[in-house]
């Protein structure tokens, strides 16, 4: 285990690298500020150095808001009011005091976006939880297709992957005509709620076709579990706080 002060006072810490690259994204962002107690709790609960990009937001940000809102990436703070999006400890139920034991079963929930989708880092030992690549690597659960995805990257390179514009590339045709319109007004704790459901073969044959409303983001990972249980898929596993409830 490694002391506090031996995670925040890196070397090379990794924020002002990543303050370059807020400063020079042309994806709209909002940098959410951090609640330095919460960051340190946070940075000694994972056990990372401020000199990796995971450390350093955890830190110094309480999360990013990227496109207008379509995609959160977890900081290391609990925001609250009009930016009350949740921070790492609260998605990952870390324990209310340190504990050196303790590890994220699955794997780390680092973001999630609009549709359900949810982005996780995977733990030690990726195939014993049902879930696709190695250790270290960021996958994505897909509400589409019901399915974990591989992305072949780590934190770092996948948080400079996002500021880099990739999101149009990655997300395809699940953006549909006025969807900023839609989640221009939408809470950082809520996400589109699609019917026919977004796996379903008329969302994809027609997606602008769908009904759709906004709901917090717990309701859309609870519809995604029930799917998979009704479907007769395998279960995604923890998606979040109160999939099932």
């Amino acid at each position: 285990m490694r002391e506090l002060s031996e995670l925040i006072h890196g070397d090379d810490p990794a924020w002002p690298v990543l303050q370059k690259e807020f400063a020079t994204t042309s994806v709209p962002l909002k940098v959410l500020p951090g609640d330095p107690e919460q960051g340190r709790s946070c940075l000694l609960q994972l056990q990372v150095s401020v000199e990796s990009y995971l450390g350093a937001l955890a830190l110094h940000s309480g999360g990013l808001i990227l496109d207008g809102g379509w995609l959160r990436v977890f900081g290391g703070s609990t925001m609250t009011g009009a930016d009350a999006l949740p921070g790492l400890a609260q998605v990952n139920r870390f324990p209310a005091a340190f504990d050196p034991e303790w590890r994220p079963a699955n794997g780390l929930i680092v973001g999630q976006d609009v549709l359900g989708g949810v982005f996780a880092l995977n733990g030690h030992d990726a195939a014993e939880a049902g879930r696709p690549g190695t250790p270290g690597q960021v996958i994505y659960f897909a509400p589409e297709s019901l399915e974990w995805q591989a992305l072949e990257m780590g934190y770092g390179t996948w948080l400079t992957w996002l500021l880099t514009g990739r999101l149009e590339q990655f997300y395809g045709g699940l953006r549909w005509p006025g969807w900023r319109a839609e989640i221009r007004a939408l809470p950082p704790a809520h996400g589109i709620a699609f019917y026919p459901f977004l796996w379903s073969d008329e969302a994809h044959a027609d997606l602008a076709a769908t009904s759709r409303r906004p709901v917090p983001a717990r309701e859309l990972l609870r519809m995604s579990a029930d799917s998979c249980r009704q479907l007769g898929l395998d279960s995604p596993g923890f998606l979040g706080p109160n999939p099932s409830g």
